[in-house]
């Protein structure tokens, strides 16, 4: 009776199809180690819900079988149901560990390298560097790759693929893989099914896409050579910011997955397809997986997310996997990709700047930001003429037309540059001078309504000059210039997302800040450099901004790492990115909080700013073992049972929470956050020595309180031998004040002299209803 009830309610025809969405249905490692044992076991697993096998098979969109188990497939909210919580009792299986929505994600979107101390200039390189990378593979999931630019051409040397890669290029709309893949470019994949069911099929979506590897919207072939692009001379945008463009680790593969597609110029990823591409990687043999997309919060639980998902069974076959922390900045706890097995990255300045000159009747002039690469002449004009109040906003667009006319915009609350630039551009205007904040002016790829960033006291001086002239002021503006070295420079970006995580503020996310500001980067010559369809422009290297920029800076320095010591773990990676990082900007004082006038903090730039040379010889790291991983696991809630089907087995490794003891500070990870300080706490760490391993090395201890924490570090010195590697100290926090609400920050730094291995530390003391001297 009940499986005639099923079949009467679960038919894949008629009325039901409309009510059907995609969900992903998890179900922790693979058990049968067969791809195609595994993905029969799915379509069993998903009959039960359907009237057959047939309707069953015909609702799969994929099924994961490689690297873990799980599948997508079209379902009304009550087949989910039923799935998330039945009993699979074939084969040995449990419970399924989550059923979840296919939501959709969104992306993040030269001279960075030099600034991060990584050069080309052989008299200056470290030998280290040499390798750069060599043999390593990384993944970009992304929007594909333009495989013609030269960022993608193999160079003379480059040896053979290596033999571990077992990946393919996939052919597709023009992408032939003859033509397109070589021994830099090893491999292309693209993931469509998931999108296709969201929103239709792609030819009707009205965008201007390739069914193939191929990019359009430029973001993905952008961080591909951001991150391992070859070598290429004079690179520039007309003439912006000339010089040599390569990724961080120039000779490394790059294999590319196209899983995010564009509507209306934004690229947009659903999870069906991204955990697709995930279950692919880890079978293909990739070492570093770049990743510039995510969803702002609030933020879905760990293993109902298909990035969590995917990263994390990555970590357990030793790939290390780097996301972008978003640009929902700067307000507080809106960073996404906060889990603790991969590494969430910052976005912050280089010092590379592009002043723009304004000249007003010949006579007075102004300097303000700007990429814009052709002289503007025209009448300077106020916002209030042609819009209410003189907020620059389509909305407040009174129809008066502003031909020939730059018009004076001032930011307001909630007024942003691109609402300023799609009005004045609707009323015609030729130019836009947009005043704001002063941590705010970063120059843009404007072109298509040229916008001069300036500051409110230059827009205040602009304004006063044109109120006291009786005629409109002549104005030119001048092509940008590029200035290296005036600026200071790292500040983190108003619009990177901060800390603390909202699920888990115990783990302190960002990890690191890395350079996402006007990074110059490989570019489809196809694609308009702005994607408006009124930019008639062709050109090969393109600036771009954005948290989705600063991944693939970290995803290079982590392919270098891999090349220099393969036999790290992604925690023994992201320690020593982490611990390595540096605190203040090149003029020595504390790196800029974009958004503010304040320095920054642990919650704006995580442990600070990348340092790749640093990095590789980091003296210690702190390791994660599964046991971490585990108690993370039980402290957020997941049961023996459920943690046991996403963990790879291994000797001696206890899966029961009632053995798991402590807080997540306990967790080994590089840095130390304690949202809950009431009473005292001592916490543990384990440090392993990966410098000089052959004579004895002796680090010393010191702790930078936090306001109103003491801080006791036991034992103070660490003295490591060839037979003692590895060893322990505990940290104490004691509460010296009453507080509540307000977070503090300090540090621990280990040093032997040479080595600083530093961890940021965030502790929130919250005992204004106990608090006794």
């Amino acid at each position: 009776m009940m499986k005639g009830t099923c079949i009467a309610l679960y038919g894949i025809h008629g009325i039901w199809w409309s009510f059907m969405k995609v969900y992903i249905v998890y179900l922790g490692i693979n058990q049968f180690h067969d791809p195609i044992l595994t993905s029969k076991f799915h379509i069993q697993v998903l009959s039960d819900v359907f009237a057959s096998e047939e309707d069953a098979k015909r609702s799969i969109l994929y099924s994961y079988s490689n690297s873990f188990s799980g599948f997508s497939a079209k379902l009304n909210s009550s087949q989910a149901t039923i799935l998330a919580k039945k009993k699979i009792l074939r084969a040995g299986m449990d419970k399924v560990v989550s059923v979840f929505r296919s939501k959709t994600l969104k992306l993040h979107t030269t001279r960075s390298w030099d600034f991060l101390g990584l050069t080309l200039d052989e008299t200056r390189v470290t030998p280290m560097e040499f390798t750069n990378g060599q043999d390593v593979v990384v993944g970009i999931f992304d929007t594909g790759v333009w495989p013609e630019s030269e960022s993608f051409q193999e160079k003379p040397g480059m040896r053979p693929i290596p033999s571990s890669w077992k990946g393919v290029c996939v052919e597709g709309e023009k992408f032939e893989p003859a033509k397109a893949c070589n021994r830099k470019l090893i491999g292309a994949r693209y993931y469509l099914k998931g999108f296709e069911q969201e929103y239709g099929p792609l030819n009707m979506s009205g965008n201007p896409e390739y069914r193939s590897a191929r990019d359009f919207l430029g973001h993905g072939t952008h961080t591909a050579s951001t991150a391992a692009g070859s070598i290429v001379k004079n690179a520039s945008f007309f003439g912006i910011g000339q010089g040599t463009a390569r990724g961080g680790a120039p000779w490394a593969r790059v294999a590319v997955y196209k899983i995010c597609w564009g509507i209306n110029g934004v690229g947009s990823c659903t999870e069906a397809d991204i955990l697709a591409a995930f279950n692919d990687a880890l079978q293909d043999g990739v070492h570093v997986i770049s990743a510039s997309f995510g969803a702002t919060p609030p933020l879905s639980p760990f293993f109902a997310s298909s990035a969590d998902i995917g990263s994390f069974h990555a970590m357990q076959l030793g790939i290390t996997v780097v996301f972008s922390a978003g640009n929902d900045g700067p307000e507080p706890s809106l960073v996404q990709n906060v889990a603790p097995w991969s590494l969430c990255v910052a976005a912050s300045t280089i010092d590379r700047s592009f002043p723009t000159e304004i000249v007003l009747d010949r006579n007075f002039t102004i300097m303000g930001q700007s990429i814009i690469s052709k002289e503007i002449k025209g009448r300077l004009a106020n916002a209030i003429t042609y819009f209410v109040d003189g907020v620059c906003s389509l909305g407040n667009w009174n129809k008066k037309l502003a031909t020939g006319r730059v018009v004076l915009c001032f930011y307001t609350p909630g007024l942003v540059y691109e609402i300023a630039q799609v009005a004045v551009k609707t009323a015609k205007g030729m130019g836009l001078i947009f005043a704001e904040p002063f941590t705010k002016p970063i120059a843009d790829v404007d072109d298509d309504i040229p916008t001069l960033h300036v500051d409110i006291n230059q827009g205040t001086i602009i304004g006063n000059y044109l109120a006291e002239s009786l005629k409109l002021p002549v104005v030119q503006i001048s092509p940008s210039k590029t200035i290296i070295g005036k600026s200071p420079a790292p500040t983190v970006v108003y619009f990177s997302s901060r800390g603390p995580s909202s699920i888990s503020p115990d783990i302190l996310k960002p990890d690191i800040t890395a350079p996402g500001i006007n990074i110059l980067a490989a570019w489809p010559p196809q694609t308009p450099p702005t994607l408006q369809p009124s930019d008639d422009r062709l050109v090969r290297w393109n600036f771009q901004s954005g948290t989705s920029m600063s991944c693939p800076h970290v995803t290079g320095v982590g392919a270098l790492l891999k090349s220099v010591h393969p036999g790290w773990s992604p925690a023994a990676t992201r320690s020593a990115i982490m611990t390595t990082a540096y605190t203040r900007d090149a003029s020595h004082d504390s790196i800029l909080a974009g958004g503010s006038m304040a320095g920054s903090t642990p919650f704006d730039m995580g442990a600070g700013h990348i340092n790749p040379l640093k990095a590789m010889d980091p003296g210690l790291v702190y390791d994660m073992k599964t046991s971490d991983y585990i108690l993370f696991l039980c402290n957020m809630g997941y049961t023996q049972e459920r943690i046991e089907r996403i963990v790879l087995p291994s000797p001696g490794v206890d899966t029961n929470c009632k053995n798991m003891h402590g807080p997540n500070a306990n967790i080994n990870y590089p840095s130390i956050s304690v949202p809950n300080l009431r009473s005292p706490i001592t916490i543990k760490r384990t440090v392993r020595n990966v410098g000089c391993g052959k004579k004895t090395t002796v680090y010393f201890g010191v702790a930078k309180e936090p306001d109103g924490v003491e801080v006791v570090i036991w034992p103070r010195v660490l003295i490591f031998s060839p037979s003692k590697q590895e060893i322990s100290y505990y940290i104490t926090l004691k509460p010296l004040k009453k507080s509540e609400g307000r977070y503090d920050f300090g540090e621990i730094v280990w040093s032997d002299g040479f080595h600083h291995v530093r961890s940021p530390l965030v502790v929130l003391v919250n005992n204004s209803d106990d608090f006794t001297m």
